[in-house]
């Protein structure tokens, strides 16, 4: 094990010993560690620390801990789906319009929100706020100078005792809710008394040297913040779980610009609950429900805490969010985001997150009965996009390090049963997470190895072949190792017929190719179960859409206005002979929700196509089922 998974274990378990142990208003001062010290040649990065903590009278420790607990020192570009950049994580609103996944974003008009981190950093080192999304130095400067700021507004004075900083890392947590900023707070002073190192992935190392310190928590008694902790959450008995709403409002005059989420009745509207999608928040807990509640066309139905597995729902299960950017997942999923980012999954998804997100999940699937199989329990990046441009750009989260192996077998659906069928033609993609380890770059750079759920996927039964590549993502040129190419990649629990053996080489059907995994002794691998679809006989191939929306027929009778209907483009085409792996057939539908607070213009359309729904790559498609017949 890496020293840097040792140092986030300790962090965690010092973490969540103390907050399981009391309640999320604890005390840090009645934690007692021991510092760590640390010690080792200071990278660029360290130096940049340093550098801007003297510039704008910081307290080094703060301003590294407070780092630390938004990315783990990591540079990151938006991905957020708070909107989060740079390795201080500063916020930018508004985000990305696409996780509402209704086709109609050019319709809205977002504001800039004066809730921006970004900007207001920006504005303290009259710089261009573009510059602090790029420059990492100048994300840390940002960040210091806001700190900076805060210590003022919170104690006047720039304090040179480190506890007396407390106030300020409230404020910077950028939510007025006084659970959330202040266990942030808490967090962050707990990460400076056990102290922390890891290399992030652009091979630059950090070090903060554990403090025996006791934050002052009376420096955030000027701060006007909401205690709103509502009860009667849905969730199980036993579960630290909070409700605090998203935001609902309507943003300007018109009345199909607002957010951020659409009232609904699932199940008794006739939509049912289907999947239950699982993303991580590319950002901190807190950013993501300071996002949620304000304009930022975005919202999920829970957040998860990463070091104590806490839960905060925000929208209840009836009513749909924006999460998926796909707005057929939306209308029939339940979103939970977990804090931490794709690329360093390893360091944020703890066995807190994994336990909680498991007895909720239990828990949701009792309640609307979703089954607890790979096919409705499901990843962002497994999404499709309703449109090429939009399936290029779809999240790629939880990502390589999400271990659906020990989820599944937390809630009791191990992806290895013991009663498969030894002679099925369908594979289910099952290596063992804790030796797999392929080798992925980020950014450009190669990554060291680290346990994963994804295998990757050759055009040739060996090792020197290239990768397969996707037509959608890569339209010209090669796929690559990179940790967010998703096109050449097959993940644990995923079903696909098995196409062929040669050796210690198995093939599967995978986007429209014949795609080969190592499989010796089919240690990768176990037999799976469902129903086999292929191209009828006669057609060259059969259109793959990103939805199972209705015919225009349904439309018309529903009285639905042509812009107002739920297209999806054709993103593939199965060729014939090949064989993909199914659920049952489904009825096509659509939510048809365009106005704030106007029930009465939803309508659910039923239409009279079928789908089947596949994986017909790393990421689930749709087609007719006029299109196929089984294959018995």
């Amino acid at each position: 094990m890496k020293f840097k998974k040792i140092c986030s274990a300790i962090l965690t378990f010092s973490l969540t010993a103390s907050l399981l142990a009391v309640p999320a208003s604890f005390s840090t001062a009645s934690v007692t560690t021991q510092a760590t010290e640390i010690s080792f040649e200071s990278s660029s990065l360290q130096k940049t620390f340093e550098k801007a903590a003297k510039e704008f009278g910081v307290s080094e420790s703060v301003l590294l801990a407070v780092a630390y607990n938004q990315t783990r020192w990591e540079q990151h570009e938006g991905q957020s789906e708070a909107g989060g950049y740079g390795i201080m994580n500063l916020v930018d609103l508004p985000a990305d319009l696409s996780a509402r996944g209704k086709h109609d974003d050019g319709l809205i008009e977002a504001e800039a929100s004066s809730i921006s981190s970004l900007n207001a950093a920006a504005k303290l080192l009259n710089a261009d706020p573009e510059t602090l999304k790029k420059d990492s130095e100048q994300n840390i400067r940002g960040g210091a100078a806001l700190l900076a700021e805060y210590a003022r507004q919170t104690t006047g004075e720039l304090p040179s005792d480190p506890a007396d900083w407390y106030g300020a890392v409230v404020k910077f947590s950028g939510t007025d809710q006084e659970a959330i900023a202040k266990d942030f707070a808490d967090q962050v002073y707990a990460t400076i008394q056990q102290g922390a190192e890891r290399k992030n992935h652009d091979g630059q190392r950090v070090a903060l040297n554990g403090q025996e310190i006791t934050p002052n928590k009376n420096t955030a008694s000027s701060i006007p913040l909401r205690n709103t902790k509502y009860t009667n959450t849905d969730c199980p008995n036993g579960l630290d779980c909070t409700f605090i709403p998203a935001a609902y409002k309507q943003f300007s005059s018109s009345t199909g610009n607002y957010g951020n989420y659409d009232i609904a009745n699932r199940p008794e509207d006739d939509l049912d609950i289907r999947y239950i999608i699982i993303h991580d928040i590319e950002g901190s807990a807190q950013s993501a429900i300071s996002h949620f509640q304000n304009q930022s066309y975005v919202s999920a139905h829970y957040v998860i805490d990463s070091a104590t597995g806490k839960i905060t729902q925000m929208v209840r299960p009836e009513d749909v969010p924006w999460h998926a950017g796909n707005w057929y997942f939306n209308m029939h999923s339940i979103g939970l985001e977990h804090e931490g980012f794709a690329a360093e999954g390893a360091d944020w998804y703890s066995e807190q997150m994994y336990r909680s997100t498991a007895k909720l999940v239990k828990y949701l699937s009792e309640r609307f009965g979703i089954p607890l199989d790979r096919q409705h329990i499901i990843g962002h990046d497994e999404i499709p996009g309703l449109t090429a441009a939009k399936h290029r750009g779809m999240h790629w989260d939880p990502g390589a390090y999400w271990d659906w192996g020990h989820f599944f077998d937390l809630l009791g659906a191990s992806i290895n049963p013991s009663d498969g069928d030894k002679d099925s033609d369908i594979v289910t993609i099952r290596p063992n997470y804790n030796t797999n380890q392929p080798d992925f770059t980020y950014r450009g750079i190669e990554q060291e190895l680290e346990s994963s759920s994804l295998i990757h996927l050759y055009r040739e039964p060996s090792f020197d072949a290239p990768l397969v590549r996707d037509p959608v993502l890569h339209s010209g040129g090669n796929s690559t190792r990179n940790i967010n190419d998703w096109g050449n990649k097959a993940a644990i629990g995923q079903s696909f017929y098995k196409a062929g053996q040669e050796g210690d080489w198995t093939a599967i059907y995978y986007g429209g190719q014949k795609a080969w995994f190592y499989n010796p002794n089919n240690t990768n691998s176990v037999p799976g179960s469902g129903t086999l679809i292929t191209p009828k006989e006669g057609l060259d191939s059969i259109p793959v859409y990103g939805a199972a929306y209705p015919d225009d027929a349904a439309y018309d009778e529903a009285g639905i206005a042509e812009w107002a209907r739920g297209k999806a483009q054709v993103l593939y085409q199965m060729p014939a002979g090949q064989i993909y792996t199914a659920t049952a057939p489904i009825q096509s539908d659509y939510y048809h929700a365009k106005y704030y607070n106007d029930p009465a213009t939803n309508k659910v359309v039923k239409g009279n196509d079928e789908y089947y729904q596949i994986f017909y790559n790393h990421r689930l498609g749709f087609v007719k089922k006029s299109d196929v017949e089984v294959v018995k």
